[in-house]
């Protein structure tokens, strides 16, 4: 009976060592587990908060580089404005002192000189010579230089002064316009006056 009783000591021993073994073992891997899932949280967290920093701080890139692109885009078009604004006012005052030119007998000897040019270039075919409404005065000392048939006609494009005749024998226009003269120069100060706005 002893010895049966110590055998189920030994029993419940055995179970309850087992036991407290499985338990140990369960807590151990609970810990663990609970370890694991902590570092993980911690690293999905740790990642989490720098995607949104990173999505924050390229969305704020991308906010600031849409405001300096509209401000530099603001800014070129004031240049731009300005600038037009510049060669306008620049070329308003040249087209002014251009038309009191034309007023001078040192005028009336160019456009002379102007006719002469163009004469050459027609040679003795009969031509066309256009000229501004102020100039239809000079037009007898306009055809005395051409050796053929020439007509002086008033021409309301030409706004300044200066001739340009045609000849449709030859199929050319010769412009000798002040008008021309000061466009192209327009063009050159455009190009050349360093008032770009890139």
């Amino acid at each position: 009976m002893e010895n049966s009783k110590n055998k189920t000591d030994n029993f419940l021993k055995a179970i309850k060592k087992y036991a407290d073994e499985q338990r140990s073992a369960m807590q151990t891997e609970v810990a663990q587990l609970k370890e694991e899932k902590l570092k993980e949280a911690t690293e999905k967290g740790r990642h989490d908060s720098e995607k949104y920093i990173k999505d924050k701080l390229e969305e704020s890139r991308n906010r600031q580089t849409g405001i300096l692109a509209k401000k530099i885009q603001e800014g070129q078009k004031k240049l731009f404005l300005e600038r037009a604004e510049m060669t306008k006012s620049v070329f308003k005052k040249a087209e002014e002192k251009l038309v009191e030119y034309t007023k001078t007998s040192e005028y009336t000897n160019s456009l002379v000189k102007s006719a002469k040019e163009v004469a050459k270039l027609f040679a003795d075919n009969d031509c066309v010579v256009y000229v501004n409404e102020r100039d239809m005065k000079n037009s007898d000392k306009i055809k005395a230089v051409f050796a053929g048939s020439t007509e002086v006609v008033a021409d309301k494009s030409i706004k300044i002064g200066g001739i340009k005749g045609f000849c449709k024998a030859m199929n050319i226009v010769a412009d000798e316009t002040l008008d021309s003269k000061l466009y192209a120069q327009k063009e050159w100060f455009i190009e050349n006056s360093g008032l770009s706005v890139l």
